[in-house]
């Protein structure tokens, strides 16, 4: 019985006569998949223990996103973090003080200033 012939071996003989390709390296290639949609303008980070029984709190706001979205940043943020936390109205409330860590997670997620309070 016969080997059946592969029906791409013509093609190979054609792979000389193609236009060159983008000479870009695969490391461009990789900072073209990791580029994010700019975030929110702002956000207002603060700490907080009022109200909470002397525990501390971390306290997002005025980050002026969609509710979905907002769910989605708490997610975001309680994993980078290694915290628990909660979405109540429009603040993300993580516990513990992570001011400073939150602020850098805050950026990193394409949030355009962070204030401190």
């Amino acid at each position: 019985m016969t080997k059946p012939k592969n029906p791409f071996s013509a093609l190979e003989s054609l792979r000389d006569s193609l236009p060159k390709g983008d000479e870009r390296s695969p490391a461009h290639a990789e900072n073209i998949l990791t580029v994010r949609k700019p975030g929110p303008p702002r956000a207002v980070v603060r700490m907080e223990r009022k109200g909470r029984g002397g525990k501390e709190a971390t306290v997002i706001e005025k980050l002026e996103i969609a509710p979905k979205l907002l769910d989605q940043w708490c997610k975001d943020l309680k994993q980078a973090l290694g915290c628990g936390g909660t979405v109540e109205g429009d603040t993300i409330v993580l516990q513990g003080d992570l001011r400073a860590r939150v602020a850098a997670a805050l950026t990193a997620k394409g949030v355009g200033k962070v204030t401190i309070g």
